[in-house]
């Protein structure tokens, strides 16, 4: 044994490795926190509806990083809380002047920018195709991994839609600085529902106008953003994201500064400094 006294445990997630350190290492607090709903994952589904409840239940406290999590959580703890999303405001950065990268220069506006992985669990194809085959003449650039599925995509056969590939993660604001307006477009199921977008905090701090599917994670962004309930709706919104680019870019920046790490921490540690007392 190290020694170590009042041990503060913080389980991320996992809930095979982290079922048993409660009772193994007898930490002072224990903290689980919940960052997605392993429940919609073919790996984890067998055992996930059945530990990860368990799990939630042991732990002291649980703190989340989407409200719908929390509400999740609830259920099995009470004491569960939202303690919101870090974003690296600083890399993301409205304030600097950047490059067209040279993969876009040949690349006309208006620009349908993405950037993320292209997870087919995710990312509905139908989406992007509805945008790109509604107006020709708008370019779909998707910057990010193609799984399998996205590989395969009859998007490829499109030729407004660009595929650009995995970029290093300190280039991508100068993408989304280039885009006209940024898109999201999520299938909604188990795993998206509550998912908390980082990307849009991304794009939000970019200054950009922003269309995305409406999930339950992203009613935190309802006053910012453009949000579809169908694929069919995406063109009509893109279309209005277009024509107020400019309008309330101050007011989405401001919005998404205030989704910093600092902030999820100091939460954390306040959701952790109140139960302590209480034992006290």
């Amino acid at each position: 044994m190290m020694g170590f006294k009042d041990v503060i445990l913080f389980n991320d997630n996992d809930i095979y490795k982290g079922y048993h350190l409660k009772e193994l290492l007898h930490p002072s607090l224990y903290v689980y926190y919940c960052r997605d709903f392993l429940q919609g994952y073919n790996y984890f589904k067998p055992h996930a509806a059945v530990l990860e409840p368990l799990l939630i239940q042991k732990a002291d406290i649980v703190v989340t990083n989407s409200t719908y999590y929390a509400e999740y959580c609830s259920a099995f703890n009470r004491n569960s809380h939202y303690i919101g999303q870090g974003c690296n405001i600083g890399l993301f950065d409205s304030t600097k002047n950047r490059e067209i990268p040279k993969d876009l220069k040949q690349i006309s506006s208006p620009i349908i920018g993405y950037v993320g992985a292209l997870d087919s669990a995710r990312l509905d194809e139908n989406i992007i195709s509805v945008i790109a085959t509604a107006y020709p003449g708008w370019n779909v650039v998707l910057v990010g991994p193609e799984d399998d599925n996205f590989t395969k995509s009859s998007l490829h056969q499109l030729s407004n839609v660009h595929f650009l590939g995995r970029r290093p993660m300190q280039q991508l604001p100068d993408y989304v600085a280039a885009f006209d307006v940024c898109i999201n477009p999520q299938l909604v199921n188990p795993i998206t529902q509550g998912n908390y977008p980082l990307k849009i905090d991304e794009y939000l701090a970019m200054g950009k106008p922003v269309v995305a599917s409406r999930t339950s994670a992203m009613k935190l962004f309802e006053e910012f953003t453009y949000l579809a309930n169908e694929p069919a709706e995406y063109p009509k919104l893109i279309i209005e994201a277009l024509a107020a680019a400019n309008s309330n870019r101050a007011e989405r920046i401001a919005f998404a500064r205030n989704h910093t790490w600092e902030n999820s921490m100091n939460e954390l540690y306040k959701v952790m400094a109140e139960h302590l007392t209480t034992l006290r």
